[in-house]
């Protein structure tokens, strides 16, 4: 038999495991709601140095003064 192997929970660290688990990666519903609020209020960002379609929007806005 083979050994059941174990790996932390991405959002609260409590040993879970992936075979027979159905909120994997996450370890309960709770902590799979947690990691998906943090998602949709934009906790979660990649650094970046400018912002997709700048470009544009400073065009937008110089066009919107006139």
């Amino acid at each position: 038999m083979s050994e059941v192997i174990s790996y932390p929970c991405p959002q609260c660290k409590t040993p879970t495991t992936w075979t027979d688990n159905p909120y994997k990666p996450f370890c309960s519903d709770r902590c799979k709601l947690i990691d998906l609020g943090a998602w949709a209020s934009e906790d979660y960002k990649i650094p970046s140095d400018d912002t997709p379609f700048s470009d544009e929007l400073s065009q937008a806005e110089q066009l919107s003064r006139y």
